[in-house]
């Protein structure tokens, strides 16, 4: 059993998690984007052209939280929704050219954040494959 707060696993990814957006803050306010902004940009740049839903699953975001990130985005012209031409029900989440030159200051960014922490590209790649086994595995079990 745990003695103290700090031993407990996701009290370090709470923790982690928190730093990491505060450190991310000041690097996005120059482009104007929230982190969770930054997060429907960043799946977007890899996979343009697609659904809500498929936006949704991506990003691991619900729809309730998902729809006003989009909207804003849509207002400061970073992308467009329209209606699918195969099917009308469905709308098409698309980046403009604005937002799509984003990506190459983007790759910048993750650069600068990397070279304020202490840790190894292999460490941080070891993290980061541990924290999506952990995801996935919590994720199978939530059903």
């Amino acid at each position: 059993m745990s003695q103290r707060l700090s031993d407990n696993v996701c009290f370090a990814l709470y923790t982690a998690t928190n730093s990491l957006v505060r450190a991310f803050r000041p690097l996005l306010e120059a482009y104007d984007l929230t982190y969770p902004q930054y997060i429907v940009m960043h799946s977007l740049w890899y996979r343009n052209q697609v659904s809500l839903k498929e936006l949704s699953q991506d990003t691991h975001l619900d729809s309730g939280t998902l729809t006003p990130i989009v909207k804003r985005l849509e207002s400061k012209g970073l992308l467009t929704r329209r209606i699918s031409e195969e099917d009308e029900r469905r709308k098409v989440i698309s980046l403009t050219e604005k937002g799509s030159l984003l990506q190459e200051d983007a790759n910048e960014l993750t650069e600068k954040l990397v070279s304020r922490s202490n840790m190894t590209p292999e460490r941080i790649e070891m993290l980061r494959q541990l924290c999506l086994e952990l995801d996935t595995d919590l994720g199978k079990n939530v059903q």
